[in-house]
């Protein structure tokens, strides 16, 4: 990678409008995961660094000229944000491969230019933000008559913690809004990805975004995660990640009563009826469970088959993984890039070693890179519903199958877990994608595509794969809070 592409990667902190290099213990490595290599060290913010962000957004929301913006200027700031993004799309593309490994198509088409769309279509919503005028009953005292309309109002200070599977672009599912309804935001980036996080807030800056309005901090989760989570001064917290760690964020919001939405982990089942396009099914399934290495929070994890096309849909699924070319994500040819760090790596093995005892392995172990933190994508056939591999979240290119003989076990099938945040049904019957849909505990539903998401359609979960919506008017709903106001005037002079 040149010295050029280089250039982008920063080893600071962005905490009202300039960096900040302070560590609060030792600093934290980031990972080249193609190779293993460090390239660069992040600061721990820890309570100070987060104490430090938060009054500058607390300061921003209520004493700077962002409290006055008019919706206008909130949309012509994301709107030159979406611009600034496209104009340095190859320094932000080499940033989230370098550090993430993911495909650089990938790292163009949906952190760099998918995000752009999703600054733009928030941007729009920055006018269009309203309340209602209300007809009150209230009958009393006599002659007294009343005016009723509600306020929609920034909800505050913001929180919002990004995993590292989509650095960039979750990190702007979050910054969009926020900004778009008048929120400030603290953005604390996993501890791997912060790399894009910090020159976003950047570009935010460049685009007109006063100082303090956007912060970002890198930090670890139990000690910066949990001190932002914490601070008195955060109004709402944000979290995508996994369902353990929204779980204590989520007890956390309870105890301080603030507002939060938790997009969590997921387990999604894919069903695949005799009467669909089968080589479209087979291709839609690989996809569903491949892409991004099967670290995508939707990853189609489970796919189940009807008996009549089982065996020829699983093992041809099996080949297309055996096919697969390993590789750093720079390279064109690369199918299946690396995992995200060591860790991640040593995790999914072991559940696949796990597998190896629940149900019967098609693909074969195949040799895979040296370097960097590789593992070759894996198919399970036969495994049962209750068994671990198929009720926890993997979070890597692993596919476990099974069967089914009735339209009621595929549904029954599909809903036989704690998780519920995606689900996608192959078939051409129209009639029988009708009857199953309302069935199915997810909260998106695909039908013959897997994994397509689009900024005005609602993204959430189902049980323990979240709360709330992110993406469309239920996510802006989200960062705003309800006043209403009622005056009392006399209906006729006295």
């Amino acid at each position: 990678m040149s010295q050029e592409k280089l250039a982008g990667i920063r080893e600071h902190m962005l905490i009202n409008g300039e960096p900040v290099f302070h560590s609060e213990g030792p600093t934290i490595p980031v990972y080249n995961p193609a190779t293993g290599e460090v390239i660069a060290q992040q600061p721990e913010a820890g309570a100070k660094g987060v104490d430090l962000a938060v009054n500058a957004a607390h300061k921003a929301l209520n004493n700077s000229e962002w409290a006055d913006f008019l919706p206008s200027q909130r949309e012509e700031v994301l709107l030159r944000l979406a611009d600034l993004v496209e104009q340095h799309a190859d320094e932000l593309a080499h940033l989230e491969t370098t550090n993430n490994g993911k495909l650089l198509s990938l790292a163009y088409g949906l952190d760099v230019y998918s995000g752009a769309q999703w600054l733009r279509y928030m941007a729009g919503w920055a006018t269009k933000i309203s309340g209602e005028h209300l007809n009150l009953s209230i009958p009393f005292p006599p002659q007294t008559a009343y005016h009723a309309y509600t306020r929609l109002e920034p909800v505050g200070v913001v929180a919002a913690i990004v995993p590292w599977n989509f650095p960039l672009l979750m990190a702007i599912w979050k910054v969009a809004p926020a900004l778009a309804t008048g929120c400030t935001i603290v953005l604390k980036p996993a501890e791997e990805t912060p790399l894009t996080a910090i020159r976003l807030a950047e570009l935010a800056i460049e685009a007109g975004l006063p100082a303090g309005v956007f912060n970002v901090v890198t930090g670890r989760g139990e000690t910066t995660g949990a001190a932002l989570t914490a601070h008195p001064l955060v109004n709402k917290i944000t979290f995508t990640g996994s369902t353990e760690v929204g779980r204590l964020i989520g007890a956390q919001a309870g105890t301080d009563i603030k507002r939060v939405s938790l997009e969590l982990g997921g387990k999604s089942p894919v069903l695949i009826f005799s009467d669909c396009d089968i080589e479209q099914a087979i291709g839609g399934a690989a996809n569903a469970i491949f892409f991004n290495q099967g670290q995508v929070c939707t990853a189609g994890s489970r796919v189940y088959i009807e008996d009549s096309i089982y065996d020829q849909v699983v093992e041809k699924i099996a080949a297309l993984a055996d096919q697969m070319v390993l590789g750093d994500g720079f390279n064109e040819q690369t199918q299946i890039a690396p995992l995200i760090s060591a860790r991640q790596k040593e995790r999914v093995e072991n559940y696949i070693q796990l597998a190896q005892s629940e149900g019967r392995q098609l693909t074969k172990n195949q040799a895979r890179p040296e370097q960097g933190f590789f593992v070759r994508p894996t198919v399970f056939a036969d495994v049962a519903t209750d068994t671990r591999i198929a009720q926890e979240e993997v979070f890597g290119p692993v596919l476990v199958a099974n069967r089914f003989q009735t339209e009621q076990e595929a549904i029954q099938l599909a809903n036989q877990t704690d998780y519920g945040l995606g689900a996608s049904i192959w078939s051409n019957d129209i009639n029988r994608v009708h009857r199953i849909v309302p069935k199915i505990q997810a909260g998106t539903v695909w039908v013959n595509t897997h994994n397509m998401l689009d900024p005005s359609m609602p993204f959430g979960g189902y049980k323990k794969s979240g709360i709330g919506r992110e993406h469309g008017q239920a996510s802006i709903l989200s960062y705003l809070e309800t006043k209403s106001v009622c005056i009392a005037y006399q209906q006729q002079a006295n």
